[in-house]
Order: structure tokens, then sequence, then C-alpha cells
């Protein structure tokens, strides 16, 4: 038994029924980071004395009865989420030898349910890219094919669970960053409601619509994720008091009877590629099987959703990225001058995209530009998050591709930064609505690219999201 290809389901029997150990579960997992983490790049840090004393925790947990939902279960996390004395750069060299004395909420959840972490993933360096290649750490290759990226931000969970190097990994989207590799990885991604999860410890890009997530390799064991990291945290005013629901309970529900919409502004905007728009085909075909109802619907501010967004998180991102000078910690450039230091340490520091993203968001902010680019595009905003308001008065959920394309070629785009953009124009508008939308995997290109399908839900509705998508996986 190859352990490390187990679901987080499929190992917790395993580890309950004494078929293996966690120290046995980990090892497989490491050794198959040490087989092909050089040819992926999907780790920054791989912390394995940790894992190996955090598996033999779990399996003395196992021993004496005490043991919690995860206990034993190896896992990842993305490089922009920090982890309690675990290296966390953000991809940047600015914060390189950054070590935070402190943990976010969700990775604290997890810990303390008896997952094992292995280490931390690559990414678009603080979130910023959809392909990977803006780290400054080196592009994340695709499991399926090393000579395509992974996509981004998230490219690094994403390979690593595709890959088997974890049972699972826990990542933040913004515009994409969890589905769009997710989608050109072939696995399960999840972004839940703005404010469903914690986002304390989490290095803020675009405060208004971060959000933390798991990625995983089926829907139910997002579910599972999901049932441990969802829920208010005091440290994070912007997550919601309502009480959080059995979501395993909710995905083993029949879809008989429910209403399913396609929006046609998705399949307007975007170009799609001809095979990425079979699979959808099929998927309604698929889901049609089980009973679902397939409705036409219109979200008619959708072709406004990049532009909104290229406004609005480059504005946010200035913001917070103004906090990172080369002083504490990374890069630091001499200077005679503490301007100098600033400067200097921060064009070492911070790849192209985020220096680009920063003067962009620095114009728009600026005297006699706020009103006419940040505050119309909040406007804008609001008439997209009205649109999928009044959609799902009238449906359970939407369903669309989440890329346009299967996974491109390394390089392929990296001078055109429009071009990666429009990489996220199917899957921003869900972000900028604030509602869940989650990746599937629904097939692949001859030659065996993975293709994802998104299905969108209700704020506060990734059970229903999640139901869909177990439901169509068993199929």
């Amino acid at each position: 038994m190859e352990l490390n290809k187990l679901t987080v389901t499929e190992a917790q029997e395993g580890l309950a029924a004494k078929k293996f150990s966690a120290v046995e579960l980990t090892e497989a997992c490491l050794r198959q980071v040490a087989a092909r983490d050089s040819e992926l790049n999907a780790f920054i840090t791989v912390s394995d004395e940790l894992a190996f004393a955090e598996a033999a925790a779990a399996d003395q947990a196992l021993a004496n009865g005490t043991a919690q939902p995860l206990t034993g279960i190896p896992f990842s996390v993305k490089d922009a989420i920090c982890t309690l004395g675990v290296r966390s750069t953000g991809a940047a060299k600015i914060l390189d030898n950054y070590l935070p004395p402190f943990e976010s909420t969700v990775i604290s959840r997890l810990r303390a349910a008896g997952a094992v972490l292995v280490g931390k993933t690559n990414c678009d360096a603080f979130g910023h890219g959809a392909s990977n290649e803006n780290s400054m750490y080196g592009p994340v290759k695709n499991p399926y094919d090393t000579s395509k990226v992974a996509g981004g931000s998230s490219g690094g969970s994403a390979a690593a669970v595709a890959d088997n190097m974890c049972l699972f990994s826990v990542a933040e989207d913004t515009g994409g960053s969890i589905r769009y590799p997710a989608s050109l990885c072939g696995v399960v991604g999840l972004r839940p409601s703005y404010g469903r999860t914690s986002r304390y410890g989490s290095m803020p890009m675009g405060s208004s619509l971060d959000t933390v997530g798991p990625i995983t390799k089926t829907a139910a064991d997002a579910a599972l994720i999901m049932n441990i990291i969802a829920g208010q945290d005091s440290r994070d005013a912007t997550t919601v008091p309502d009480p959080v629901p059995d979501y395993l309970r909710e995905i083993k529900q029949a879809i008989t009877g429910l209403k399913i919409g396609i929006p046609k502004e998705y399949f307007e905007v975007a170009e799609l590629n001809p095979t990425v728009q079979n699979v959808f085909d099929s998927t309604v075909e698929r889901l049609t099987a089980l009973g679902a109802t397939f409705v036409p619907v219109s979200l008619p501010h959708t072709k406004y959703a990049v532009a909104t967004y290229y406004i609005i998180v480059p504005c946010e991102d200035s913001s917070n990225l103004a906090r990172l000078d080369g002083l504490r910690y990374g890069v630091r450039a001499p200077g005679t001058t503490l301007e100098e230091v600033y400067s200097r340490s921060r064009a070492l520091g911070f790849p192209e995209e985020v220096k680009r993203r920063i003067l962009i968001g620095t114009y728009a902010l600026s005297a006699g530009y706020y009103d006419a680019y940040y505050k119309k595009a909040q406007a804008v905003r609001t008439l997209i998050k009205q649109d999928f308001d009044e959609v799902f008065t009238s449906v359970d959920a939407l369903l669309a591709p989440t890329a346009p394309s299967p996974a491109f070629g390394l390089g392929e785009k990296q001078n055109d930064p429009l071009a990666l953009y429009l990489a996220d124009i199917l899957v921003s508008p869900a972000s900028l609505a604030g509602v869940p939308a989650l990746s599937m995997p629904a097939g692949s290109t001859p030659e065996g690219l993975p293709i994802g399908m998104q299905l969108i839900g209700p704020r506060l509705g990734e059970g229903r999201i999640l139901q869909i998508a177990h439901q169509f996986a068993k199929v």
C-alpha cells in the first residue's frame, strides 16, 4: 500500500484500525517530497524533524485513546500563511528568514486536531499571480507535465496534493488562488465564503477578499477539513458568528431536485478551449443524470470583474505591503540614509509583479485618483455582489469552468501581465461577491492535463457545493 496516495478519510480509517502508524504515513509523504520536489519545486521549507515529532505524538495519542479528528494526517501550508516557529517567507526574499512568533488560527485548529505539518509550499509572492512563476524561490511545475505551470498563486499546495506529497494542504484564495491551481493540477480546491474562516495569521494581500481554505483529493476531505477550520475567531473581526454546519453530513444527501444555474456571461467573456467546453457539457450531463436541473441565468456585471479586481487588490496591496521595509528580516540592502535602505531593500526583496501591483495601487489611491478608480471599483463590486444575490433567489448553485484552458507552458505568458490577469476571468467574480466557490476535477485533455469545473454557491453555502461535488465524484 502506498500510504501517501490515501485520502484523508482513508488514512483516518487505516490509522484507527492500526493498519499503519502515523510515523509510517508521514514517512511515506516525506519520501515522495524527497523524490519529486527537486523537479516540481512545490515546497519552500520542508519541516521533516517537526513532522516526525508530531507523528510520534500522534501515534501516542492513537495508542492511549486521545486521538482527535485529524491525528496523524500529514498536511502542508501555503507559505503566505504563518506557522509558529516554522519559516514563512510568502515566497519573497524580503521575508527570507522570517520565523513567526505566532500562528494562523486555521493552522492552530488543524494542529490541535492532530494534523502533522510536513512543510510550507511555494506560491506566487504574497499571492500575486496566476501561474506560480512569481515566486522568488522559482516556479512550481505541474505534476502532470513539468513543462507546464501548476497555476497560482497556491500552485505549490495544489502540486503537493496532486503528487501525493501530503494528504491535504491549506491555502489562500483572493481572486482564484485556490481554485485555479486546483483545476490545473486535478484536485479539489475550496474558497469558503468571506468570513467563514479566519484570516488571522495569513499574510494580507487584498484584505477585503482574502480567504483561507483547503486543497484536497476529494470533496469529502474538503468537508472534513472545513468542519475543523470554519467558524468565528475573536482575533479576526471579519469572521461571522453563524454556526458551522456538519459539512460531512450535508454532502451525503442526493442532489435530486437541485436547480443549478449556468451563467451565460461566463461563456461570453472567456474564450474557452474546446476541450474545456466538452468537459463542461459532460459535467452537465452527469449532474443531470443525478437528478439536478440546469437553467440559464445572467450575471450582467461579470464583464467588469477582472478590471474591478485589478483595481481593488493593488490598492489594498500597496497599503498592506508598506510594512515590509527590510529592517527586521530577509533582504536588507546597505544605504547611507533610511530612505535608501527602504528603497533598495524593497527593490531586492520584492519580485517584479509585487512591485507592479504596489505602483498601480499607490497611483489609484493617490490624491485626485481615489474617486476615479478605487471608489468606482468598489461601487461596481457592489453591483457584482447584487447579481449573485439575485441569482441565488432562484437557483441552488452555479456551474462554470474554473479556467478557460488547461495548464499552459512555463514562461509562455510571463512577459504578458495582462494575459495572466485574464486567467482570473472565471474565478474573480465569486471572490468579489464574497461567496463560496469550489473547483473539482471533471476531465482531462487528450494529453492528460486535468480540467476542473467550478461550483459557486450562495453566501455560507459551502455545504451545498461540497454536496454537489461529492455526489458528482461518485458516478
